[in-house]
């Protein structure tokens, strides 16, 4: 196992970059410590599976240096970095059994026999492969056979780490559950260092422990599931975790008011303070607040605001209610057993769950 350290790192394939639109990674410093579970998260394009390529050593970064505990690897090739990486698609021998798949990392190091049938009797059973141990890989369904991809790269018991590039892609829906939580079961077994790419919020959330957020070739956010939906960093972030993402309400300061165009919002008195404040430096202002913290009352208060009811989307256990709030589009969540709303609606914004954005980064409160 190895702490993994990103320093000054950026990549372009480009000979000559011209700024910062040539890169795919941009100025990236991180550290993966040693012995976590982590999800690299972010839509296609954003530069997951460049990183992960550099971290591995198939690809040698435009600019920075990656370290594994302390000492710098730019230098050295994929097999001298005791990384072991799993693909998208399955990587295995067709004309071997599943057993000479999963033996062949340890005979290629010279393992003895030995401790070869162990550690692949072992990972055979915690992936249910047991069964299949004689079989021609040939003879597999694509399933099984990124099972034994997976086999592979978990097989060694002294690599620095493990690196899953979207590996559940062309495993079944049905099955995805149950390959999470068997990854979930060899990292606690284990305790090897994991980084897991995925553009699914669900798998990443399921799998690790902290989530790096990839946008435009930048980690914009490092943080557990429940720091991602609670105080996303980044409007991004936002946008991206939760289903429906976040609302976010671009705002201006005006007289004394709070208004998105010509709208002027309801807000607490410390809110509205600090937006006319941040709104002397920055012309690029939102607030954002999640649909489940939207609060939809059916009769009018002192602190809410009236609401067209443009959609209503009926989930079963929940319903999603599609708002409009002068020219604001907003989503908001209504559990099963609350007051349904008409045609019109009143909302507030509890002060708690509002984030301020300057310049699409989250500014917190220095109270």
């Amino acid at each position: 196992m190895a702490e993994i350290t990103l320093s000054g790192l950026a990549h372009s394939y480009q000979a000559s970059p011209a700024g910062a639109a040539d890169y795919a990674i941009r100025h990236l410093d991180h550290v993966w410590e040693q012995g976590g579970a982590y999800a690299l998260l972010g839509p296609s394009g954003c530069g997951k599976s460049t990183l992960l390529n550099i971290i591995s050593g198939l690809l040698a970064p435009s600019e920075g240096e990656v370290r594994f505990d302390g000492v710098a690897v730019n230098d050295l090739p994929p097999e001298a970095r005791n990384i072991a990486q799993v693909f998208q698609f399955p990587v295995v021998y067709d004309t071997m059994t599943v057993f000479d798949n999963l033996a062949f990392p340890l005979r290629n190091v010279k393992t003895p026999e030995a401790k070869v049938r162990e550690r692949v009797a072992e990972v055979a059973e915690i992936l249910e492969l047991t069964d299949r141990l004689e079989r021609k890989a040939r003879n597999l369904s694509a399933d099984d056979k990124q099972k034994v991809s997976m086999g592979r790269g978990l097989v060694r018991d002294n690599v620095s780490a493990i690196l899953f590039d979207e590996p559940l892609t062309v495993i079944d829906p049905q099955l995805k559950w149950k390959l999470r939580r068997k990854l979930k079961e060899i990292h606690r077994r284990f305790a090897v260092t994991m980084i897991y790419v995925t553009h699914d919020q669900l798998e990443a959330s399921t799998f690790a422990d902290k989530i790096a957020v990839m946008y435009d070739g930048q980690i914009v956010q490092f943080g557990t599931p429940r720091e991602l939906f609670e105080r996303p960093n980044h409007t991004f972030v936002g946008y991206f975790i939760g289903s429906p993402g976040m609302n976010f309400i671009e705002v201006h300061a005006r007289d004394g008011e709070v208004v998105s165009g010509a709208f002027p919002l309801v807000l607490d008195a410390a809110t509205a303070r600090r937006v006319a404040q941040v709104c002397r430096d920055s012309s690029n202002v939102k607030l954002g607040i999640r649909p489940e913290f939207v609060e939809v009352c059916t009769e009018a208060g002192a602190d809410t605001m009236t609401a067209r009811v443009l959609q209503v989307q009926d989930l079963g256990t929940y319903a999603i209610v599609h708002l409009g709030l002068g020219e604001i589009s907003l989503k908001a969540r209504i559990d099963e057993g609350q007051p349904m709303p008409g045609h019109e609606a009143h909302v507030h914004f509890p002060a708690q769950h509002l984030g301020l954005y300057v310049d699409e980064f989250r500014r917190e409160d220095r109270r």
